[in-house]
């Protein structure tokens, strides 16, 4: 899952993007309104943290512009813990989802699963495609109740193909949620990623969809 973060102090973006990338998330970030608008508006992002706060163009701004320009990116925005007033123009703005400073990271991550849940449809923490189930406040993945064991980038893939089951995802969409802008991308990967979960689940659970993509399918 990729994720933008948007926060002009420096100290606050390196814990949370330190935090981000032990839950598993990829992290792009911004430090002012302006940068954070072009990356929301041209990246493919699975959520924005968003400061309100911000430089140069202000986080309610921002958050404007896209709901205009028509996307649906979920959006968590972060507020002064006695600024109500932030809250409402947030939510009132397009905001998913607010959070007052201080927080605990634990708290921030637990909205953030939520939101990318809720934007797929999904409402329970455990994603499950027959026998295989993979909870995201664990990062933990079974097979018929058995742990497997994935490494990050395995995890990551087969993360976003079990919060769209059932649908066709194209190698650069998954390259483009795998990887930050600043990494240098290679589509390749991806199909040496899918080797690697096949050997590991039932090999039927990733189909390939030719000159498409991959589909995450229950086996029978």
């Amino acid at each position: 899952m990729r994720v933008l973060l948007v926060e002009d102090d420096p100290t606050l973006r390196a814990q949370l993007r330190t935090g981000l990338e032990e839950a598993g998330y990829v992290v792009d970030e911004a430090d002012n309104g302006r940068d954070a608008h072009h990356l929301g508006a041209g990246g493919d992002f699975d959520a924005v943290i968003l400061d309100l706060g911000l430089p140069v163009l202000d986080g309610i701004s921002v958050l404007k512009r896209w709901r205009g320009a028509g996307s649906t990116l979920p959006v968590l925005i972060l507020t002064a813990r006695d600024s109500w007033h932030e809250k409402v123009a947030g939510i009132d703005a397009g905001a998913d989802d607010y959070l007052a400073k201080p927080f605990h990271m634990e708290e921030l991550l637990a909205r953030l699963r939520a939101l990318i849940r809720r934007a797929q449809g999904l409402a329970s923490p455990l994603l499950q495609c027959g026998p295989l189930t993979l909870d995201t406040r664990s990062s933990r993945v079974t097979l018929n109740g058995q742990p497997v064991t994935l490494t990050s980038h395995e995890y990551r893939l087969l993360a976003y193909l079990m919060h769209r089951p059932g649908t066709v995802v194209s190698r650069s969409e998954l390259t483009e949620h795998l990887y930050a802008q600043d990494f240098d991308r290679d589509s390749n990967t991806i199909e040496v990623f899918v080797g690697r979960l096949r050997r590991k689940l039932p090999a039927e659970t990733i189909e390939t969809v030719r000159g498409m993509g991959y589909k995450l399918v229950a086996p029978p």
